[in-house]
């Protein structure tokens, strides 16, 4: 996305500090908070000028600020009070116009009702016009979906005081010019403008002579963008298998920790939510999470209690951790700058990194891109397999053999496996060594051929990257073989709770509260499906009083869980009143925006984790309405 701030990152720029620019305190307090102290150069010049009251050009490539440089002035402009459209930014493509809704979300946090709305094309119309109609002081867009809403009369840009055009040259290529200026010719004269273009082509140069009064020229040089001490390969994966590919790659790197980078928020959390599941010490951060929270988990992955960092572009902005041995880029970045803004989180102080990132079969374009910015080739690599897994850990066990019999106390282990011996003559002692052996890094044996509709590289990665049963929980998320979504009911004891799809709540919220405060793994939930207004989850195994008084206690979409005993009919089990139907079973979900990835998750969540990371329940505007835990 276009970058945001990074004080990491060298940079020529004046030596002033945020605290010198005349930003209004909540923006000051926000962009603090956030860790950062220093401008870029761009952000230096543009935002003085823009606070001024002046319109700006800004050539400058991605990568140097720009979202910040017009981002902060156009909130200083907003009144938060007056709910009405009063900024656009329009961006060539869907996937930045998330990333800058998100960054200006952010930015934003410490102006109460100020609201962002991003709009764009492959995303239904429904919840774009209700968070119009319902006041958002800030839209975030494409100039196609932009035009829509005019058409339909759910935008009105009568109030707009502020319109900033991001990467206008890749606008005009993509021949929304026409689009832009009717956009810019709805807004009142009197509005204030910034554009920004990596390069100034006379077309460019029209609109700015057209919609522009007096502006300011900036122009900003690319920065080094060569990584020499991170070793960077790449994996083509196809979309589906993303998930099970990244928990085998975390579970054979010798790295002390990672960081997985998605494009969205929601995103982010889907990753972290699979890979707890999966019994991974992991966590997320996205530009949502407060910044208490967000200062918690990078505390937790500093001393290691969290070994792997799902974050966003916008999140991971000033991180700096030591032990970051590993990036991997779950999702390609949408300009090759962030990548190398990505893959500087390692390799740093004197130290190598490894960076790995994953290339759907079709973002060959986007491969050749980052290899051209970098200036080296990537190293294609194949991802490991379940058995290069397992064998990883074997090896890794065995390493600990000789460690472990100097310190003897085996001789209950030796009777044992004598007596074993001896009452099993068909067994030999080396295939005695191969089952413990097998046991103890969580093979249990081939998987189950998949149903139709499973995920044959899933259940695979299932039936190998089972942690060992009894070891130690992880971040409140042992692991174990989840159970697949098209399994029957368990037909073990069935708890009501008291939130249902009409308060937002997500698979991934109850799987959350429950792995959490519940004392429980991914192994120990059946069927859960979630009707108007409550919600039924199997747990063969019980819960004991201290769990279920836990679970009670804690949240999901901001609702007390009232967790009992369902004593209703199994087989004639209705849904409320206000339910529209029965449950209908859903497996996860990917939208054609690429906004919801890897497994469960929401955007806005009323449960938090005991880690400090982001809720697993919230709104959906597409609530699921059955599952069981992958």
């Amino acid at each position: 996305m276009t970058s945001v701030l990074d004080p990491a990152l060298p940079e020529t720029a004046p030596a002033v500090t945020f605290a010198d620019l005349d930003l209004p305190a909540p923006l000051r307090e926000a962009v603090l908070g956030l860790g950062f102290t220093t401008p870029t150069a761009i952000q230096a010049e543009a935002i003085p000028a823009l606070l001024a009251g002046r319109d700006i050009t800004g050539v400058a490539q991605t990568g140097t600020g720009k979202t910040a440089a017009f981002g902060l002035p156009l909130l200083a402009a907003v009144d938060p009070e007056l709910r009405e459209v009063q900024a656009i930014v329009l961006a060539p493509t869907r996937e930045l116009a998330m990333q800058v809704a998100e960054a200006l979300e952010s930015f934003a946090s410490k102006m109460p009702g100020l609201e962002v709305v991003p709009v764009y094309g492959g995303s239904p119309y429904l919840p774009q016009q209700r968070a119009l109609r319902g006041g958002a002081q800030v839209v975030v867009g494409t100039p196609g979906r932009v035009i829509d809403h005019l058409d339909r009369g759910s935008l009105k840009l009568d109030a707009v005081r502020f319109l900033a055009l991001d990467e206008a040259d890749e606008m005009l290529r993509m021949g929304f010019v026409d689009d832009v200026d009717r956009i810019a010719s709805a807004t009142p004269a009197s509005k204030q403008v910034a554009l920004f273009s990596a390069t100034m082509p006379p077309a460019i140069r029209r609109v700015a002579a057209q919609h522009l009064t007096d502006p300011v020229e900036i122009t900003v040089a690319r920065q080094s963008s060569t990584v020499s001490s991170v070793r960077q390969t790449y994996a083509v994966v196809p979309f589906r298998h993303k998930a099970g590919a990244l928990a085998r790659v975390l579970a054979v790197s010798d790295a002390d920790a990672a960081i997985v980078f998605v494009r969205t928020r929601s995103a982010a959390e889907d990753v972290a939510v699979s890979l707890v599941e999966r019994g991974v010490a992991a966590a997320y951060i996205s530009g949502d999470v407060a910044q208490g929270d967000r200062e918690k988990i990078v505390e937790r992955v500093r001393s290691g209690a969290i070994n792997v960092l799902v974050a966003t572009d916008v999140a991971a902005r000033g991180l700096d951790i030591d032990r970051i041995g590993l990036v991997v880029n779950f999702d390609v970045p949408g300009e090759p700058e962030a990548y190398v803004h990505r893959i500087g989180r390692t390799g740093r102080a004197g130290r190598t990194g490894e960076a790995l990132t994953f290339v759907t079969p079709n973002e060959n374009g986007k491969l050749r891109a980052i290899e051209r910015t970098t200036r080296q080739q990537l190293e294609q690599i194949q991802i490991p397999s379940p058995a290069d897994v397992s064998a990883h850990r074997v090896a890794a066990l065995l390493a600990r053999v000789p460690a472990r019999r100097e310190l003897g106390r085996l001789d209950l282990y030796r009777t044992a496996a004598a007596e074993f011996l001896a009452a099993h003559p068909d067994v030999d002692a080396s295939d005695l060594v191969a089952v413990l052996a097998a046991l103890a890094v969580g093979d249990e044996g081939p998987a189950p051929r998949p149903t139709e509709g499973d995920d044959l590289d899933d259940a695979l990665s299932r039936a190998h990257l089972a942690p060992e049963r009894g070891g130690p929980r992880r971040d409140g998320a042992e692991g174990g073989r989840p159970r697949s979504a098209a399994r029957p009911s368990s037909g073990g004891p069935r708890y009501r709770l008291a939130v249902g799809s009409k308060d937002g709540v997500q698979p991934g919220g109850i799987v959350g509260a429950l792995t959490n405060e519940g004392g429980l793994t991914g192994k120990d939930l059946g069927k859960i499906d979630i009707f108007s207004t409550f919600s039924l989850v199997e747990i063969p195994a019980g819960l004991s009083p201290e769990a279920f008084d836990r679970i009670g206690r804690a949240r999901v979409a901001g609702r007390p869980l009232r967790i009992r005993v369902d004593e209703g009919p199994r087989a004639a089990s209705r849904p409320d009143r206000g339910a529209s139907r029965g449950p209908a079973h859903h497996g996860p979900r990917t939208g054609r925006d690429g906004a919801r990835e890897g497994g469960y998750g929401t955007r806005e969540g009323g449960y938090g984790s005991r880690e400090g990371g982001r809720d697993f329940g919230g709104r959906d505007s597409r609530p699921r309405r059955s599952t069981t835990p992958r």
